[in-house]
């Protein structure tokens, strides 16, 4: 199978912030689907995190384990764009360290 032309990005964000990163998502590109824009899809959950000597956590306290309640916001942008929105996505998250992935996805104009 050929390389796809599309990603899929997810980061894991405080409630309180998701809706930031969600719009920076968005303005870098993400989350275009034909006449669409901004679509994306969220989860809760729960992170945890013990932040470590040197750190400086935006939640919790170095050396004290942390539960905070998140969203995952997944968003489908073109591979092309990825590194981009990505960035915006760090630039707009509230962690020194955000936890984020990229996954390679295929679209029907793929197969």
């Amino acid at each position: 199978m050929a390389e796809s032309r599309w990603v899929q990005i997810s980061f894991y964000v405080p409630m309180g912030n998701a809706e930031d990163v969600r719009a920076a998502l968005d303005d870098a590109g993400a989350g275009r689907l034909g006449k669409y824009r901004g679509a994306s899809w969220s989860t809760t959950g729960v992170g945890r995190f013990t932040p470590l000597e040197g750190s400086t956590p935006a939640i919790g306290a170095v050396g004290v384990p942390a539960d905070v309640p998140e969203h995952k916001i997944e968003v489908l942008a073109p591979r092309e764009i990825a590194r981009s929105v990505v960035e915006a996505g760090i630039a707009a998250h509230p962690y020194e360290e955000p936890a984020y992935f990229v996954t390679e996805v295929w679209m029907l104009e793929d197969l």
